[in-house]
């Protein structure tokens, strides 16, 4: 079929009082978001994103992981649905956008195709996954990930947050384990917008990334256990000391990182220290190390060498380690003609694009093993991400919502 013409474009100005409406519910302390995975306010957001998409027409379905599918239907029933979307659920500290532009985009698209009357063979579903974060419920991209195959629902209803609460329990407790089994949903395509989470494309000054790969990942999470000692009691020389091994196990993983370049990234962001207590050498020390790569050798090469290493840094200060692969996938090519599609509504609107890889994980990732699939980015403020502060103009999210609408429509025909 032809590309849609060129005077196709979205509401900006809806698009962007929509994400801000919803950033009314869980608020952050400073401007951002903080609406973790199956909390109340999650529940909250939910319900409305389920209202504007039922006052656009479209019906619900939930799966039993809580995922919600959000679907404007096509003109030919046989026809396989063409799936937008990304995740409402946000860190603990997140900003208005991440995930949220995306789910909240697929909105907009459907909204102006209402406005502009036009109808599509293909179904169009505007999918919220559950748990793509992963900052209470590790692994990341939870949702997506069983639906894909690559987790079980038990394995995931299993999993714990730090106060010892399952993802099962906490979805029940908030009323959305749906009645769809996980992954029986057949995909036509699944395309995914999203902020950049980096620096590229303001530095380049680019309004869109047509993102080709994916970085692969592994989450190692380590628990290092030493002897419960007072700290200012106790000889250095007498010390079995679970936080010195894992400051040095840090400082490995710099320099493990480091030796990979260019093309890889590594480092801690979560800690656990028991008891947490000022003037207590800690007995356990839990914290967990993401290292990521484009290239597969290299990503699966970093992570033998820490394991490795952090095995002989704990053995030589008399620390047990134990480590449990928390969160995985591997590299991702996106599939070859969204892409171009993408890069060409780009070209078509006259919008500044340039290829990119992704340096974080994405739900995308998991429904690339499903259906052809593929991403779109615009820039954020100094690349910041997973931060209150993190920012875009309403003409950045704007700009990559109209190439949304278009590859949409390539990808789901339009109809009369």
């Amino acid at each position: 079929m032809p590309a849609p013409g060129e005077n196709l474009r979205i509401n900006p100005d809806r698009l962007w009082s929509t994400i801000h409406e919803l950033a009314e519910i869980g608020p952050g302390i400073a401007g951002g978001s903080n609406r973790q995975t199956l909390t109340d306010a999650d529940a909250e957001g939910r319900r409305l994103f389920q209202q504007w998409c039922e006052a656009a027409g479209m019906t619900m379905g939930v799966d039993k992981m809580g995922t919600m599918f959000m679907t404007r239907p096509g003109t030919d029933p046989d026809a396989l649905p063409v799936y937008v979307g990304s995740h409402l659920d946000t860190q603990p500290t997140g900003g208005r956008y991440d995930g949220v532009l995306g789910v909240l985009a697929g909105l907009e698209v459907i909204r102006s195709l209402n406005d502009l009357g036009i109808k599509t063979k293909h179904p169009i579903v505007v999918t919220n996954w559950t748990n793509e974060e992963g900052a209470r419920f590790a692994p990341a991209m939870m949702a997506s990930g069983v639906f894909a195959g690559q987790f079980g629902l038990d394995y995931a209803y299993g999993r714990k947050d730090m106060d010892g609460k399952t993802f099962g329990d906490e979805l029940r407790r908030i009323g959305w384990v749906g009645d769809e089994e996980v992954g029986n949903r057949k995909m036509h395509a699944y395309l995914e917008y999203h902020i950049e989470q980096g620096p590229i494309l303001e530095a380049e000054q680019k309004q869109i990334g047509v993102v080709t790969h994916c970085q692969g990942l592994w989450w190692l999470e380590f628990t290092l256990t030493g002897k419960e000692a007072h700290t200012g009691s106790t000889p250095m020389t007498m010390r079995v000391n679970a936080g010195l091994a894992m400051a040095r196990i840090i400082e490995m993983v710099q320099t493990v990182a480091m030796d990979a370049q260019p093309g890889a990234v590594g480092g801690v962001g979560q800690v656990k220290f028991s008891p947490n207590s000022r003037n207590v050498l800690p007995g356990t020390v839990v914290f967990t190390v993401d290292i990521r790569s484009p290239d597969q050798a290299k990503l699966d090469g970093m992570r033998a060498r820490i394991e490795k290493e952090a095995a002989e840094i704990a053995a030589a200060l008399g620390v047990g380690c134990a480590v449990e692969a928390v969160g995985h996938f591997d590299p991702v090519t996106f599939d070859p003609t969204l892409v171009s599609r993408v890069r060409a509504a780009a070209e078509r609107l006259g919008y500044s694009h340039m290829n990119i890889i992704s340096g974080a994980g994405h739900d995308a990732c998991w429904a690339a093993k499903v259906a052809p699939s593929t991403m779109i980015m615009c820039p954020c403020v100094g690349g910041l991400s997973h931060n209150e502060a993190e920012n875009i103009s309403k003409e950045w999210a704007g700009a990559g919502c109209d190439v949304l609408l278009h590859a949409v429509l390539e990808t789901a025909e339009i109809s009369g």
